[in-house]
C-alpha cells in the first residue's frame, strides 16, 4: 500500500494560534499578527491560522500516520483550554493529560528537533565511516575488489569507499526517505511523554501584559542564567514553557499551581520564544506595544549573532542547536 503524504503540516497546532487571534474585517475570518524574527524590519500583514506555523513536507514519508497521532493530543486541546479560561484547568484529570501531551507534541515536532535529528545523524554517518576504515582496512579492501575490481591503495580511496558503503546502507536509505524520520519523531514523543508525565503542570498568568507564540512554541530552559538558556536537552532542563494565550503560559514544574508571574519573567518568556524561533513569532493583532517589543528583540538578536563583540557581557549568547 502506497503511504499517504500530507504536504503542509501545522507545527502549532491551529488550535492553539486560534487563541492568539481576533475576528478580522468581514469575511476574513480569525486574524494574528506575525513577525518575521529573520527579518524584523520587515511589516506583516495579519494572517490566518491556517497559514502561519507549517512547514512544507515536515514529515516527509507516511505523514498520515505522525498526523494521527498529533491528532489523537489536539483533540482533547479545545475542552483543556476553556477549563484554562475559566480558572479550573485541574478539575479533570484529562485537561490535565491533555495540556502537559500538548507541550510534549510542540516540542517534539518543531523545527528544533529535526535539526537537532538531523545533525545527529550526520554526525553519526561520519563517525561509522571513519570507524570501518580505521579498524577494518583490509575487509574494507576485499569488498571494493570484489565490487569494483579495484584495489584501494590510499586512505583517500578507502574513505570515499566507506562513504559508498554508508550511502547503500538501508539506514541512510531510510533517513533520505523520510522514514527513518518519520520512525523517529514518533518515537520520541512516546519516550518525552513518558518523561513528562512525572513532572506537574504550572499554569502562569502575567501581572500585565501578553504572551507571544513562536514557531518553535515549546522550549526546553533553564532558569539560572540572565537571560535564561534555553534547548538543552530536557533531560538537563528546568522546564519546557508553551504559550497557550496572550494571558496563560504552561510550564513543566515540580507541582500543579495555578499562578501570576511578574511582568519582567513575562518579558524573559517572550525573548526566549523570540530567540528559539525559527522564523516566525506570532501575537494577537491588538498587541502593538509587544508587536514593537518582538521587532526590537529579534534586532538585538541578530546583530548580537552577526557580530559577537557587541553582545553584552551581561547576556551570554545561547547556541541554537
Amino acid at each position: 500500500m502506497k503511504a499517504t503524504q500530507i504536504r503542509r503540516q501545522h507545527l502549532v497546532s491551529q488550535v492553539l494560534l486560534k487563541q492568539f487571534t481576533t475576528t478580522g474585517p468581514e469575511g476574513s475570518g480569525l486574524q494574528l499578527r506575525p513577525v518575521d524574527v529573520r527579518n524584523p524590519e520587515r511589516r506583516n500583514k495579519l494572517a490566518s491560522t491556517r497559514t502561519c506555523g507549517w512547514a512544507d513536507t515536515f514529515v516527509a514519508f507516511d505523514s498520515e500516520s505522525a498526523e494521527k497521532l498529533w491528532d489523537s493530543v489536539e483533540r482533547g486541546a479545545h475542552d483543556a483550554f476553556q477549563a484554562v479560561y475559566a480558572g479550573t484547568p485541574f478539575a479533570d484529570p484529562l485537561h490535565v493529560k491533555a495540556l502537559r501531551d500538548l507541550i510534549v507534541l510542540h516540542y517534539v515536532r518543531s523545527h528544533h528537533y529535526r535539526d537537532v535529528y538531523t545533525n545527529a545523524f550526520e554526525t553519526v554517518r561520519v563517525k561509522v565511516r571513519s570507524e570501518v576504515v580505521e579498524r577494518f582496512p583490509e575487509p574494507l579492501r576485499r569488498e571494493a575488489w570484489r565490487q569494483t575490481g579495484l584495489h584501494l591503495a590510499s586512505e583517500g580511496a578507502l574513505d570515499a569507499f566507506a562513504e559508498r558503503l554508508v550511502e547503500q546502507s538501508e539506514v541512510t536509505q531510510d533517513f533520505g526517505t523520510g522514514a527513518l524520520f518519520r520512525t523517529s519523531i514518533e518515537s520520541m514523543f512516546n519516550r518525552v511523554r513518558a518523561t513528562a508525565s512525572s513532572w506537574h503542570l504550572e499554569v502562569l498568568t502575567p501581572e500585565n501584559g501578553q504572551f507571544l507564540i513562536g514557531d518553535n512554541p515549546a522550549v526546553t530552559v533553564r532558569t539560572d542564567t540572565r537571560p535564561w538558556s534555553y534547548n538543552m536537552a530536557i533531560g538537563d532542563a528546568h522546564s519546557i514553557v508553551l504559550p497557550i494565550t496572550p494571558r496563560h503560559l504552561l510550564a513543566l514544574g515540580k507541582s500543579n499551581i495555578v499562578g501570576t508571574i511578574p511582568r519582567a519573567l513575562m518579558d524573559q518568556i517572550n525573548i526566549v520564544q523570540i530567540r528559539a524561533a525559527d522564523r516566525y513569532v506570532y501575537m494577537h493583532p491588538r498587541s502593538t506595544r509587544l508587536e514593537v517589543f518582538a521587532r526590537e528583540t529579534a534586532s538585538r538578536w541578530r546583530a548580537d549573532r552577526v557580530s559577537p563583540y557587541r553582545a553584552s557581557a551581561s547576556e551570554p549568547r545561547n547556541r541554537r542547536s
